[in-house]
This record gives C-alpha cells, sequence and structure tokens, in this order.
C-alpha cells in the first residue's frame, strides 16, 4: 500500500513557543490537520478528512466561532482533501472509505466533500457524536458534517486482538488486514488510531492522542506548556488519555524499529514524513 501524507487543514493558533516548541510568543504557532490518503487493493482509504469544503465557503456555520478565534484556520479550499485528492489524478468516489480516528469538526469535517465513501468509527465515538453528552461534546461535533447520511460502519471494543500490547485492534470491514483500529479512549469517548503496515514497518495515526512529537520522544519525553493546558481542557476522559499517551510513548522506546507514530496536529512530523522517501 502506498501512503500520502496530506495537510487538510493549517491552523494558527497564538502563542509560539508555547505551543509549537519554537518562535517568539508574540507571534502565531503553525498546527496542521495531518491526514493519510492510502492507496490499497479496496481503492482509496483516507484516514481522517480535515477541513472541507463546506468550512471553507461557510466557516461560521460549520466550525463555530469558538475554534475560529482559538485556532485561526487558513481556510484555503487547496489544503482540503478533495482538492488533493483531485490533484493526484483521483476523483472522489475513488475514495471507497474513510477511517476516523475521532468526530471533531477538525477531522470529521470534509465527510460531505466523500458521500459515497463508508466511514469507520469506533461505536463509542459515533455514540458520542450522535447523542452528545456533554457541553464539551456539543461544541466539538457538528452535525452538519455528517448531514449527508454517511454509510457507517462502526465497530466496537468488547472483541478484538492484541497488537503490540493494544487491545481490542480491529480490522475494518472491506478492508486489507494492513489497516487497524486501535483504541485510544480519552481525548474523546471513542478516540481511536489507525494502523497502517506498509513496506515492513507499521505506521501508527495517533490522532489526538498526543499533540507535541516530544511526548513520544523515547530519548527525551517533553510537551510544550500550550499544548498541555489544551489537551486538558478539551479531554473527555484524563485518566484514560493520559494512561494511552503513557502507552505510546512506551510503544516508541520498545518497538521504535517496527512502528512510526504520528499525530494529527504536529508540522514537524508532517513534514518528516513527506520528505520520506516514497
Amino acid at each position: 500500500m502506498r501512503v500520502h501524507h496530506l495537510n487538510c487543514g493549517t491552523m494558527r493558533p497564538f502563542g509560539g513557543r508555547l505551543v509549537g516548541g519554537s518562535g517568539s510568543v508574540l507571534r502565531p504557532a503553525t498546527m496542521v490537520c495531518h491526514c493519510l490518503l492510502i492507496e490499497t487493493a479496496a481503492g482509496l482509504v483516507l484516514v481522517d478528512t480535515g477541513i472541507g469544503l463546506e468550512a471553507v465557503a461557510r466557516p461560521r456555520a460549520s466550525l463555530g466561532s469558538g475554534f475560529l478565534l482559538a485556532t485561526r484556520p487558513v481556510l484555503d479550499t487547496g489544503e482540503t482533501a478533495i482538492r488533493q485528492v483531485e490533484a493526484l489524478g483521483h476523483t472522489a468516489d475513488e475514495v471507497r472509505h474513510v477511517v476516523l480516528t475521532h468526530l471533531d469538526l477538525d477531522h470529521a469535517g470534509g465527510l460531505a466533500d466523500f458521500p459515497k465513501a463508508k466511514v469507520h468509527v469506533h461505536d463509542t465515538e459515533f455514540a458520542a457524536a450522535m447523542s452528545p453528552a456533554t457541553l464539551g461534546e456539543r461544541s466539538r461535533y457538528r452535525s452538519g458534517q455528517w448531514a449527508h447520511g454517511p454509510d457507517w460502519a462502526t465497530y466496537g471494543t468488547a472483541e478484538g486482538e492484541r497488537w503490540f500490547g493494544f487491545e481490542a485492534v480491529r480490522e475494518l470491514a472491506g478492508l486489507p488486514d494492513d489497516l487497524l483500529l486501535i483504541p485510544l479512549a480519552g481525548h474523546t469517548r471513542g478516540h481511536s488510531g489507525v494502523a497502517v503496515r506498509t513496506g515492513g514497518r507499521w505506521l501508527l495515526h495517533a490522532g489526538d492522542a498526543y499533540f507535541f512529537r516530544g511526548e513520544v520522544d523515547p530519548a527525551h519525553r517533553r510537551s510544550t506548556p500550550g499544548l498541555r493546558l489544551f489537551q486538558t481542557v478539551v479531554q473527555e476522559d484524563g485518566t484514560a488519555r493520559r494512561r494511552n499517551q503513557d502507552r505510546l510513548h512506551e510503544l516508541a522506546v520498545a518497538h521504535g524499529d517496527e512502528v512510526d507514530i504520528i499525530s494529527a496536529h504536529d508540522p514537524v512530523e508532517l513534514h518528516r514524513c513527506q520528505d520520506a522517501p516514497v
């Protein structure tokens, strides 16, 4: 399988090095929406969709004023997943599957741009988005992003296999067994990672289970003050989030020669992946 690393939404929150780890605190940091486009025998697969065309056209209605104020997104149609898929010579209909780490508005914002895709997500996340139980859930999920009625495929955590110590890991309906859904709850109730095996190694897209590359650095584990605070503010289950972040760090220490771990919003990780030999 061939993996393309896409930035499907640049965000420019204030905070400089307090958020991104470098630069003046008086200037914006840079964050991305790191999505994967995977070429498989079952068709094209997107891991997360980033910010879609509807958000670019009508940002306040689609994303909300709070998100716009906090993240200051660039909102460029050229960064949407659909336009990048087309630039690679494909059509929206060729994207047969979308696998979501979670349904936050900056991860599921492009769902409507791929109306024929089967959408894979953990059932706990699906339930949280369809019936939000807290103020945080009501603000983070935008039902308009799936108003077109996607073909959902949901997965529970009562069964599954073990994968590098992670349990209840699921293969995905209609997709090769080189694609796996990994439970990583905490940021949201049903947050997941997505593992892809290619070239003899695994790539684990950990979504928002962590935000800064240093949080899984085997030699020097660290974060930034801004992102430590942000993760705490937006978490649904702090105990689960911290436990899963610890497990990701342990995975990097013990199996860094077998698994590459990336998050959704770190621009350094995105550029490293884009610059790697194909």
